[in-house]
């Protein structure tokens, strides 16, 4: 019992040892300090005790803390196991403070390293060994520039862990305000918006910063953030547009950041959509239920077609068909009719249902006179010169797996030039013939891909489509081009789907099912649309699909690396079609969550979010000029 007592003192002692050098090896020291500093005694409840804190406080002019590498460094380094150390890495410094149980193992640890047992230290080893791998079982998640930690378990456990992260980091970032009076909200006249230095003179790529001061009707400072805005500058004389980025002080003070693109004339828009009051509303009515929309599902009853309720929750006692996919955690309802097989569901459609989660007085918040009001008072043009010494660096090819910034491009001429990669002219698109032969395309999604292939046929001449049982929208599409081998397919994703046409369920698949019966190759390419159709259901479906799909997608490259997949954020759309189920709020939290989520695979992004900002698009299906320089992006990735 004794020597088992030694046992697991030295072994902690040696863990904690362990964990020193691994933080350690971070630093940018040299090697004599590093060891210096790892033989420090531990005397305290902390791994260096107080002599780091005088080291530090000697050499940093009283800053007690040892700032890291990077974070980089710190998500490729640490991993959590409770009982030996745990991370404050919000800022990326060195805090390793230990369990309090297992200080008291900790206390021995000058005592237990004078053993010379030579059969002791190769038992101690092996313990130590399966002590750090089985300590070393978690990752870290960042999310919008926070780090966290995430143990590991199982695929559910993981998955759960995921979505209560991203809900509980969306939770604390969404303003959660309340107000008894429309005055005491967000007023887009009666606040200001500010050229900051403003200049006679700009420069293609010089950057131009709005300051944005939020007041109430009454004239009151605000002194929270929350407020949606959407910004962008245009040039309608030269068909141009870029979006504006949005840096929220959470004090009522933004600064929204333009860089000028071209050489020409340039205005300035920025448009108040949302009141922060507005937001909160909007976020606590959405994740308040299902009851904004409802599903009619169609049986075969022998002959005769039979009609009941369906959804993704239930309030009924009658007996229930549940339709689940176990393995990705989703499910979805019909109330079994009297008499009918659960198999013999045929057909469903959705309706909107008169239900609100919204009060009256919020109702009031989303009037069209308070949607998308204009910030900028004046709208002077700014004249934008191509300066001397103003630099162009080569970009290089657009390629699957390039991190997407924002923004990603803009609009010139009616068209995109993507700022990550180069695409400088519609050559793609000419070249679509030879890019896409011998290809099998697999479009899936919402109907904003499916103008895709609807489009298709105006550049390739020769292609045609192929019949396909079923009628409107929602139904199987494929086009066929047997002169250069080329097959393309839409088709929609499954539950949730929003449309009151009555659409086929018997060969229905959620895109993570349809990833995994593809078995991929160098001639397979898919693109993936989600997003319109969620907006009215509570966010943790739509986090769920898109943490699902990626799994299919990792699973596709394990098996076919050479799959090219794309992704294509959904758009903006209109600014006041019921609001409550369908607002860009709600399309422009869900566009995060996609960039995030898939953040790290080798796919390609079709930034669509921002190229309908830039060109000022409020449509669900935007313009043939969007949807051809979606396209040009695409082959750019392809070709």
């Amino acid at each position: 019992m004794k020597d088992f007592g030694l046992l697991s003192s030295r072994s902690s002692a040696m863990v904690i040892s362990a964990r020193k050098a691994l933080w350690i090896c971070q630093w940018n020291a040299d090697a004599k300090s590093k060891k210096n500093i790892e033989a420090l005694p531990y005397n305290g409840e902390a791994l260096f005790g107080d002599k780091l804190d005088a080291m530090i406080s000697t050499t940093t002019s009283g800053k007690f803390k040892f700032k890291m590498e990077s974070l980089r460094a710190v998500i490729s380094s640490l991993e959590e196991k409770k009982f030996l150390v745990s991370g404050d890495i919000k800022d990326a410094y060195l805090h390793v403070p230990i369990y309090p149980p297992h200080q008291a193992y900790l206390r021995t640890i000058r005592r237990m390293f004078k053993s010379e047992n030579k059969g002791f230290k190769k038992l101690l080893a092996l313990t130590i060994i399966f002590s750090v791998l089985f300590g070393f079982i978690t990752h870290l998640k960042m999310f919008q520039g926070q780090v966290e930690i995430m143990t590991m378990g199982t695929e559910p456990e993981k998955k759960g862990q995921q979505i209560n992260q991203l809900l509980t980091f969306m939770n604390q970032t969404i303003p959660n305000v309340e107000f008894m009076y429309l005055n005491e909200t967000t007023s887009a006249k009666e606040s200001t918006a500010t050229i900051i230095d403003y200049k006679e003179k700009y420069c293609v790529g010089d950057i131009i910063t709005v300051r944005i001061e939020m007041f109430s009707y009454l004239g009151k400072k605000k002194t929270y953030g929350g407020d949606y805005l959407s910004a962008r500058i245009f040039s309608s004389k030269l068909a141009a547009g870029a979006s504006g980025k949005v840096e929220d002080f959470y004090n009522g003070t933004y600064n929204v950041y333009f860089t000028l693109f071209w050489e020409g004339p340039v205005q300035i828009s920025i448009l108040l959509m949302h009141p922060s009051e507005g937001v909160s509303a909007l976020w606590k009515a959405r994740n308040s239920g299902y009851k904004l929309i409802s599903y009619i599902g169609k049986f075969l009853n022998k002959s005769q077609e039979v009609q009941t309720q369906c959804g993704f929750h239930m309030d009924s006692q009658a007996e229930i068909c549940a339709y689940e996919d176990k393995k990705y955690e989703e499910f979805f309802y019909c109330i079994k009719p009297p008499g009918v097989a659960c198999e013999a569901f045929i057909s469903l459609r959705s309706m909107n249902t008169p239900y609100t989660n919204l009060t009256n007085m919020e109702k009031n918040l989303f009037n069209r006179s308070k949607i998308g009001e204009q910030m900028m008072k004046q709208t002077q043009n700014i004249d934008v010169l191509k300066c001397t010494g103003t630099s162009t660096s080569v970009k290089p090819k657009c390629q699957t797996g390039m991190p997407v910034p924002f923004p990603s491009g803009y609009f010139l001429k009616n068209h995109w030039y993507p700022l990550f990669c180069n695409l400088s002219t519609d050559e793609p698109l000419s070249h679509i013939h030879t890019c896409l032969a011998r290809k099998m395309i697999y479009l899936m999604g919402d109907s904003t891909v499916r103008q895709w292939i609807e489009y298709f046929p105006k550049l390739l001449k020769t292609l045609k489509f192929f019949y396909t049982p079923g009628s409107g929208w929602h139904k199987l599409y494929i086009a066929l081009d047997v002169t250069n081998d080329i097959f393309i397919q839409w088709k929609k994703h499954g539950q949730p789907f929003v449309t009151n046409i009555f659409f086929n369920v018997k060969e229905d698949a959620s895109v993570t099912t349809q990833i995994n019966r593809l078995g991929g190759g160098s001639n397979t390419i898919i693109v993936i649309a989600l997003g319109q159709h969620f907006r009215s259901f509570p966010i943790d479906m739509f986090i769920r699909r898109l943490i699902n799909v990626r799994k299919a997608i990792e699973n596709l490259f394990l098996r076919s690396p050479d799959t090219k997949v794309i992704i294509k954020s959904e758009n903006t759309r209109e600014m006041d079609h019921d609001v409550e189920r369908f607002s860009d709020f709600h399309g422009y939290i869900q566009y995060l969550l996609m960039k995030d989520i898939f953040k790290g695979l080798n796919v390609g992004v079709i930034d669509a979010w921002d190229m309908t900002t830039a060109i000022g698009s409020h449509s669900t299906h935007p313009s043939e000029t969007v949807i051809r320089n979606q396209i040009n992006m695409f082959l750019s990735y392809i070709c």
